[in-house]
């Protein structure tokens, strides 16, 4: 058995990821960590694990994660992962940070799209695997200290990378427009994502700066090997969970929908949780949530030569716990898909 430790183990992710791997096999939670008033059981917080999973939360002062894990998972907010990393990986932790700490290369740019002061473990930017099974897999394999991408990152680049890599998109340029739901906010969002401001209601924020627009220029950039640019635009939708994921590149040669769909089957069909819909459908976060999947649509827009890709994850499994899950998986050698296969009931 694989000690394991989550630390923000009461926030949307950090219970998803508990939900996940509550049922593994090969995992034994035996350090789940939060700031809470006093310790108490998982069940009184999280009231969906009552009667299940009753083992006490604890504050981060009050355990020393080193002595009771072998891997940990640090679903916090940004800047605390850059304090607690450092120490994990020196005494032997093996790290999955889920929070956006590791995931920027370049320390300005991560000063500059996080505005929240300077990288305190600036020497450990670049160190981190990003951890995108499907473009990085055999990075992720063995790593020490994987960095969990962000949800918007993570449709846009499943989406847009197979076209990319082609050659055939004019100026290596992607427009993303992306909606999410409210629960990407987290679990204590401000007055911005309270139900009485989002229900009935649609609109786009962070236009230009957004802290995953350079991270889907890093991402796919780095899948295809060459510099590729980003127009995103993300909007906020009256919904829980999912994201849909629409992007749109101008192709350099004429191409059918046919010919499209095929580049993604192609791309796609050995990968457990990457869906290409059959032709003609579009993906719907609906069809996605509680799941590990992102589902992937095509099509073209003959006038004006443009692809459209569409995908949908949901924001809180393949756009977070989910996907830290499998990146644990690689890590440890075991099946990449162990107790993330039928995590979701059948509608």
């Amino acid at each position: 058995m694989v000690r394991v430790a989550i630390v923000g183990v009461t926030g949307y992710t950090g219970a998803e990821l508990a939900r996940i791997l509550f049922r593994h096999p090969q995992v034994e939670l035996t350090a789940l960590v939060a700031v809470v008033d006093e310790p108490a059981p998982l069940g009184s917080l999280v009231p969906a694990f009552r009667g299940r999973l009753e083992a006490l939360v604890v504050n981060p002062g009050d355990i020393d994660i080193a002595e009771t894990a072998d891997y940990c998972f640090l679903a916090t907010p940004d800047r605390v992962a850059m304090a607690a990393v450092p120490d994990l990986l020196a005494r032997g932790v093996r790290v999955v940070d889920i929070s956006g700490d590791f995931r920027l290369r370049d320390r300005a740019v991560y000063e500059k799209y996080y505005k929240k002061g300077p990288h305190e473990a600036a020497m450990l930017l670049g160190k981190a695997v990003y951890g995108l099974p499907e473009m990085f897999r055999d990075k992720i394999r063995g790593a020490e200290f994987v960095s969990n991408p962000g949800c918007y990152p993570t449709g846009a680049a499943l989406a847009a990378w197979p076209l990319l890599a082609s050659g055939e998109v004019e100026d290596d340029h992607v427009v993303v427009d992306a909606k999410t739901g409210a629960s990407g906010a987290g679990r204590f969002p401000g007055n911005a994502f309270i139900f009485a401001e989002t229900n009935e209601t649609l609109f786009a924020y962070g236009v230009g700066v957004h802290k995953h627009q350079p991270e889907m220029v890093q991402v796919l950039s780095d899948g295809v090997g060459r510099p590729a640019s980003v127009l995103f635009v993300p909007h906020l939708a009256p919904m829980t969970r999912g994201i849909l994921s629409t992007c749109y590149m101008k192709l350099r040669r004429k191409m059918s929908a046919a010919d499209l769909h095929g580049l993604y089957e192609e791309k796609y069909k050995a990968e457990p949780f990457v869906r290409v819909l059959a032709a003609g459908q579009l993906p719907r976060t609906g069809h996605v949530k509680m799941t590990n999947f992102c589902d992937i649509g095509v099509a073209v827009h003959e006038d004006s030569s443009t692809a459209v890709v569409v995908s949908a994850i949901d924001n809180l499994i393949k756009g977070s716990a989910g996907q830290a899950a499998q990146n644990f998986n690689l890590m440890a050698g075991f099946d990449e898909d162990e107790a993330l296969g039928d995590i979701a009931p059948v509608p």
